[in-house]
C-alpha cells in the first residue's frame, strides 16, 4: 500500500527559520489534511516536547507522523553520542507509529552553510566513510529489532552522499537488512544525475521516497553562479510534482511496476511567502493523485 504525505518544510524551514517563521504548527498541520495528504514528517514548530498533545492534533486532523530527519554526525561526535541522539528519536517516532527514520550523515556537510557553493563540497575520507557504515549498520540494527523501524538514510545535496557511485558506495558497505534509502528525485537531480535511473536501480532498496520537482532556471544558476544549497533553495530551486522540469510519469511508472510500499512524501521546501504552502501542497496531491494514480 501506498500513502501520501507531505512534509512541513514548505511551511517552515528548519535550516532557515526566517522562511516560515510566522506560520504556526496548527496553520502548517490543517492546510496538510485539507489538501488531502494522510502523513507528515516533523518540523521546527512541531510541540516535540509534548507527545500526547501532538498526536491529539495530529489525529484530529486524520495525519500521521511517518518519518523524521536525523542528523547522524558520526564524523564530529563519538558513537556513544550519536547512538543516544538515536535512540531518543526512534522512541519518538515509535509513540506515533512511523516506521522509518531518515537522515544523513551532517557532522562535515556544506549543505547548511548559506555562503559556501555546492561545488565546493570536498569528499570524505574512508575513515570517515567507514564509521558512517559501521554506524549506519548497529543504529539500524537497534531500530528495526527494538521499534521495528527502518534506518532509511537520505542522500542529499552539500553532503558527503550525493552521486549515485557514493550511493552504491553506501549500499554495498551497509546490511541491507539494516539499512535503506530515503529516495529522492530532487537531489540526484541536483547532483547531475538521472531520478529515474537512480529509481530503478535503488527500488528494492528504498523505504522511503521524496518527490518534488525542480525549477530549471534556478538549477541552472547553481553551477553558474555557485549558488550555495540554501540560496538555491530561497531562489526556488525545489517546487512540488509537477510543477517543474522531472519526468515525474516516468518515475510513478517505476514504483507502480516495483513492490514498494509505504510514504511518497512530497518534500518541496521553497519560500512560503513566494509560493503558498497550501496552494501548492494541494497542487502537489491532486498530481500525485489524478495524474499519477497515487491514491
Amino acid at each position: 500500500m501506498i500513502r501520501l504525505g507531505i512534509a512541513p518544510i514548505g511551511w517552515t524551514n528548519d535550516d532557515m527559520p526566517e522562511l516560515g517563521g510566522d506560520i504556526s504548527f496548527e496553520q502548517c498541520i490543517s492546510e496538510m489534511a485539507l489538501a488531502g495528504y494522510s502523513g507528515c514528517e516533523v518540523g521546527n514548530k512541531y510541540p516535540v516536547h509534548d507527545r500526547v498533545y501532538l498526536k491529539h492534533m495530529l489525529d484530529l486532523r486524520g495525519i500521521s507522523i511517518c518519518n523524521q530527519w536525523f542528523s547522524y554526525e558520526f564524523s564530529t561526535k563519538s558513537f556513544d553520542e550519536v547512538k543516544s541522539n538515536f535512540i531518543k528519536q526512534v522512541d519518538f517516532l515509535s509513540f506515533f507509529g512511523a516506521k522509518v527514520v531518515g537522515g544523513a550523515e551532517t557532522g562535515n556537510s556544506i549543505h547548511g552553510i548559506y555562503d559556501k557553493a555546492l561545488n565546493e563540497r570536498k569528499p570524505a575520507s574512508d575513515k570517515i566513510w567507514k564509521d558512517l557504515t559501521s554506524g549506519l549498520n548497529k543504529l539500524g540494527k537497534i531500530s528495526l529489532n527494538e521499534y521495528g523501524i527502518r534506518l532509511s538514510y537520505h542522500h542529499h545535496a552539500g553532503t558527503m552522499i550525493e552521486s549515485m557511485n557514493e550511493v552504491d558506495r553506501l549500499l554495498n558497505e551497509t546490511d541491507d537488512k539494516y539499512v535503506n534509502l530515503n529516495y529522492d528525485c530532487g537531489h540526484f537531480y541536483l547532483a547531475k544525475e538521472d531520478p529515474a535511473k537512480a529509481l530503478e536501480k535503488y527500488i528494492s532498496r528504498t523505504s522511503h521516497i521524496h518527490f518534488k520537482d525542480v525549477r530549471e532556471n534556478i538549477f541552472n544558476k547553481i553551477y553558474l553562479e555557485n549558488l550555495s544549497f540554501l540560496k538555491a533553495v530561497k531562489s526556488g530551486v525545489f517546487t512540488v510534482p509537477g510543477d517543474g522540469i522531472l519526468d515525474m510519469k516516468k518515475l510513478a511508472k517505476v514504483v507502480h511496476q516495483s513492490d514498494y510500499e509505504g510514504w511518497i512524501v512530497v518534500e518541496a521546501e521553497q519560500d512560503p511567502y513566494v509560493a503558498n504552502p497550501y496552494e501548492y501542497a494541494k497542487k502537489g496531491y491532486e498530481f500525485l493523485s489524478k495524474d499519477l494514480n497515487f491514491k
